[in-house]
């Protein structure tokens, strides 16, 4: 475990990092005694530090829920990271790359919940039965820290590597649509690059808002109504530069663009 200031000092060299759109070391490189509760207690100083300056936090996303996203990090678990309203975009937005660090883009689904959710022993059934509806969504990854070698110690602590997502225009009830089949095919200058389908997140992409109020649980929180949660995506990370549009087609869920400036 860290000392109480050493997850401090880490938690401002993200902050900084995060102001100038740099990166830092990795944090297992420099502490390799370090765990993933320490990586939450640093999340969450640079958490309650933004929220202490003003800003709106509307949901949580899950991250590492695929096996396409596990093999291309490394990393056999998922995470979680928190999300602000002033990362959230519409479809056709434009999103200034200079914004980001190692800015790649992610093909998921969001939920917006209409009741609570709370663990310790919540399931699939009672994550669908909580949701109002889904809507298609584009993550935008933003790792302030070295991507060679990191461990989840080191995503987690860089608030899962979340920098901003992409709303589409459809919303589907969790009756209304078979949310398993929900496709994705991404495009990069008209160019496919990842196909999938929401199923590759851990067999049902509600599954991982189930997986996150019992891990809620074990932090002393839930799952609030209203929040967003994106769920984790099913396609591997895809690249993106500054001049790239992104298109990416979610079948009877629609479609989103954007453009990287």
């Amino acid at each position: 475990m860290l000392h109480p200031d050493d997850i401090t000092a880490i938690a401002a060299e993200l902050a900084e990092a995060d102001r100038t759109h740099g990166v830092i070391p990795r944090i297992t490189a420099r502490y390799p005694n370090a765990t993933v509760e320490d990586s939450y207690a640093i999340q969450g100083v640079w958490r309650d530090q933004n929220i202490a300056a003003g800003r709106t936090l509307v949901g949580r996303k899950i991250g590492l829920t695929s096996k396409a996203m596990q093999q291309a990090t490394g990393i056999t678990e998922p995470d979680y990271g928190v999300m602000f309203d002033d990362t959230v975009y519409e479809s056709g937005a434009e999103i200034p790359v200079e914004k980001f660090s190692n800015v790649r883009i992610e093909v998921e689904l969001a939920f917006v919940l209409k009741t609570p959710l709370e663990g310790p022993d919540c399931t699939l059934d009672d994550a669908v039965a909580a949701i109002d509806y889904a809507v298609p969504a584009l993550e935008v990854l933003n790792s302030h820290i070295e991507l060679e070698g990191r461990t989840i110690v080191d995503t987690i602590s860089d608030n899962a590597a979340y920098g901003a997502m992409v709303l589409g225009d459809v919303r589907k009830r969790p009756d209304e649509i078979d949310l398993r089949w929900v496709p994705g095919v991404l495009s990069r200058n008209g160019e496919i690059e990842e196909t999938g389908v929401a199923a590759g997140v851990l067999g049902h992409p509600a599954t991982g808002v189930a997986w996150l109020a019992n891990k809620f649980h074990q932090h002393g929180a839930r799952l609030e109504a209203g929040e967003i949660i994106l769920a984790g995506s099913f396609t591997r990370p895809m690249w993106v530069s500054r001049g790239d549009t992104v298109r990416c087609d979610y079948g009877p869920m629609g479609v989103i663009e954007c453009r990287f400036v």
